[in-house]
């Protein structure tokens, strides 16, 4: 194995890391879900609400699912927008989604 292949091996391992931790939670697991039934982008506030979580708690989990790779999140004007990042679920996990 090449130093490259090394290297890149090691960030994807890092990277599972992360992902693990994130859905290490129910509530993240039940934001994710959301997101994946609903098969679009939605508003922070939302997914809040249907998750039954605090905008304050709902600020920490989104951000765990962002830096983990496993969302995006865009803002506009004062509403955030968060969505799955299908990319890394087929490529790290793939068939996971199907589970929810």
């Amino acid at each position: 194995m090449t130093i490259e292949q090394q290297l890149q091996s090691t960030a994807q391992d890092e990277q599972l890391v992360k992902i693990f931790r994130a859905l290490a939670d129910m509530t993240r697991i039940d934001i994710v879900r959301t997101l994946y039934q609903h098969n679009r982008e939605m508003a922070c506030g939302e997914v809040g609400e249907i998750c039954a979580v605090s905008k304050s708690n709902a600020s920490y989990h989104f951000r765990t699912l962002r830096e983990a790779g496993l969302t995006t999140t865009r803002k506009e004007a004062q509403t955030k927008y968060v969505k799955l990042n299908h990319d890394t679920f087929n490529r790290l996990m793939p068939g996971f989604l199907d589970t929810l």
